[in-house]
């Protein structure tokens, strides 16, 4: 074992350690840790920690968590061995094996009946259960993974169980070393299409005459493309320029693809331009008749036809479509002496005809992105000591600890200005940013499908380049969703803490219009006692609010929905005096507003009056301003401060009013309902002048 292991196990159980001041089982706080990183790295994404262990017919079940993708119809299942060990001990393959059991019992014994079994207080469980039992016959697949520090042998396998394939998985030290600790790459994806197809894939051999690329004409069966993105992923799509773009619309590129395999499948191939993907090598043979096949590929990327990929594999997964009679033509690319990523724009831009390709598109690559980086870099505090890191590039980070390594000098300062809590992801600004903006059911997603969100939001509206005011903005919301975050965590909610986290913070982004002394979270880098206080407050009330809204249906899922936000927005508790010193600011935070020579602190009421402003309709106020003119009834400055209200509501809310608006413009809202200017009809604009 190499001494970066090493290092790595060292320091994963320090972590452990230290975290077993919020939860005392060392195995449940390794779970967390391991779950929460590869979210982040993008390995995994909506996953729950969920220990449950119980006997069922005298043999033991076991899970440690779960994840549960409603679209592929995915269950996976997380199953832990930790040990204290140092250095990282071997893990008997028997003792694997038994996890492996263990957890394949559990979902045997949900599918019998387990709900029914288990304590009522036990809601986290039974609600899994219920899944299990309610989806047990239509699972499209099953994975056991197992998380261990320790190392495993054999890393990944089958077995058969109720007439389909449950696949083993394992993370062991070595893995989420590579993963976590130096990055995994795009080469270590490796595709045996001899294993998943029974035979290598002939090919035909274009070489370029400057010798810049080999290229290889092809043929993929449907099923064996399917199966490769079942295991890899968004992963294979990492040099890709668009992301999956859904199902809807009777126009819609992927639905022809859809009825193209329901309906005529042994069409595909004359009705569908393919896939280009790149290798970083692959292994050519010849078959048995003596053609040149492709017997293996390694760090596969799909750069065109990532929705053809991903609407067949959802056909297969979903839809339950059958892609035996399926067949996809490939254009595969090893790339000799010309830059990769120089080809793969030049491939993208040429390549992708079905929908434009906007910059925004792109992700560690956008312009966006590399503004940030940049801010970052630039942006100290005002100290004049530390600043924030932006790992733009997944894995920068470390790379760039590791460069300053090579100076024992250069490494204590690299660590004293930029430590790891202020490291800050593309996933880590899309989950702060998206929560903030009141939208906690798309966080509920998962990282990787909420930043897909967050950047075709981004490219819909289009905002002006981030700068300095707007990177420390980013940056207090970042102080404040992690602080939620952890004192949520320290109150030990049995699940759902990351959930409940992200309704806490857009309900208190709600509660305030999305306003908030930000400057003084960036110069303190930290939030007051007060806030921690009301976060402390408000979490068991969100958690109620949205187990009650929930009801029969599976929370995990309901969580992701915007319906479940609109439910508990209604419900969010109330803000009371005395206010935190973050939330009673005086003065101008954000350039919303006008500054006065003598500023006034905020009070509860001012929040209350931005909150009722947001529940009046776009057209609503638009008739409070022109109409309330035209009677006399709404002063000329008012009038405009209402259109401008009006503006805000069309746009969803995205702006929220400040409290200089939201008083003078709920006054001639009431003005205009008590001379009849305006018809109150709805319940909830009533309310608002209530």
């Amino acid at each position: 074992m190499d001494d970066a292991v090493q290092r790595f196990a060292k320091e994963f159980v320090s972590d452990v350690n230290d975290g077993l001041t919020e939860i005392p089982f060392s195995e449940e706080v390794f779970t967390r840790l391991v779950l929460e990183r590869l979210e982040d790295a993008e390995q995994l994404e909506g996953t729950f920690p969920l220990f449950q262990q119980g006997r069922v017919r005298n043999s033991i079940y076991r899970i440690d968590g779960y994840s549960f993708d409603e679209d592929r119809s995915r269950l996976e299942l997380y199953t832990t061995i930790y040990r204290e060990d140092l250095p990282p001990a071997r893990i008997p393959q028997a003792e694997v094996t038994r996890a492996f059991e263990r957890a394949i019992r559990f979902v045997n014994a949900c599918i019998e009946g387990l709900a029914a079994q288990l304590e009522p207080s036990n809601s986290d469980a039974s609600d899994l259960a219920r899944l299990i039992e309610a989806q047990g016959s239509t699972l499209g697949s099953v994975k056991i993974i197992l998380l261990t520090n320790g190392l495993v042998d054999k890393t990944a396998g089958s077995t058969d169980w109720r007439d389909r394939k449950v696949d083993f998985d394992t993370y062991d030290i070595v893995r989420l070393q590579r993963i976590l600790g130096e990055g995994e790459t795009r080469a270590d994806i490796a595709v045996d299409l001899q294993a998943l197809t029974g035979a290598p894939v002939p090919c035909l051999h274009v070489p370029s005459q400057a010798g810049e690329y080999d290229a290889y004409l092809s043929v993929l069966p449907g099923e064996a493309l399917s199966r490769i993105y079942d295991r890899y992923g968004v992963r294979l799509l990492e040099l890709n320029v668009r992301a999956f773009l859904g199902l809807q619309g009777r126009k819609s590129v992927n639905a022809e693809l859809r009825r193209t395999i329901a309906d005529q499948p042994s069409m595909f191939l004359a009705y569908n331009n393919g896939i280009v993907a790149t290798v970083d090598d692959l292994e050519i043979v010849n078959d048995q008749a003596g053609r040149l096949s492709i017997k293996s590929l390694k760090g596969l990327q799909i750069v065109n036809g990532g929705q053809t990929t991903a609407s067949l594999h959802r056909a297969r997964r979903k839809d339950s479509l059958n892609l035996g009679n399926v067949a996809v033509p490939i254009k595969i690319i090893k790339v000799g002496g010309a830059d990769l990523s120089e080809m793969v724009a030049s491939i993208s831009r040429a390549a992708n005809r079905q929908n434009t390709v906007q910059l925004a598109d792109f992700s560690a690559g956008d312009p966006f992105h590399q503004e940030i980086e940049t801010l970052a870099n630039n942006t100290w505090l005002n100290d004049g000591k530390g600043r924030w890191f932006y790992e733009r590039a997944r894995g920068s980070y470390l790379a760039a600890e590791a460069k300053a390594a090579y100076r024992k000098s250069d490494q204590q300062t690299f660590r004293a200005q930029t430590p790891k809590q202020r490291r800050l992801s593309k996933l880590d600004l899309a989950r702060y940013l998206t929560a903030w903006d009141g939208l906690p059911f798309r966080v509920c997603l998962g990282g990787q499908k909420n930043f897909q969100h967050f950047m075709q939001r981004m490219k819909d509206s289009a905002p002006p380049p981030p700068d300095a005011a707007w990177f420390k903005r980013l940056v207090a919301k970042a102080i404040v969703y992690r602080a939620a975050e952890k004192k949520i965590r320290a109150m030990k909610f049995p699940a759902y803490g990351a959930q409940i986290t992200a309704y806490v913070v857009s309900g208190l982004a709600h509660k305030t219009g999305g306003r908030m002394d930000f400057e003084r979270l960036w110069s303190r880098q930290s939030v007051s006692t007060e806030l921690e206080t009301l976060v402390e407050a408000w979490a068991p009330q969100i958690d109620t609010l949205l187990r009650q809204s929930a009801g029969q249906k599976n929370p995990s899922e309901w969580f992701k929905k915007e319906e479940c936000w609109l439910d508990i927005v209604n419900g969010l508790p109330a803000l009371s005096d005395p206010l935190p010193p973050e939330l009673s600011y005086a003065g101008v935070v954000d350039g919303d507003e006008v500054a006065t020579a003598q500023p006034r602190a905020h009070s509860v009421a001012d929040y209350e009056r931005i909150e009722q402003c947001m529940n009046v309709t776009a057209a609503t106020w638009l008739e409070v301003a022109e109409r309330g003119y035209k009677a006399g009834a709404v002063h000329w400055k008012v009038a405009a401060i209402c259109r401008t209200l009006a503006s805000y509501a069309a746009g969803g809310w995205d702006k929220k009013p400040s409290a200089k608006q939201a008083k003078p413009a709920l006054e001639a809202y009431q003005a205009c309902a008590r001379a009849g200017v305006i018809e109150v009809s709805a319940a909830a604009e009533a309310a608002a002048i209530s």
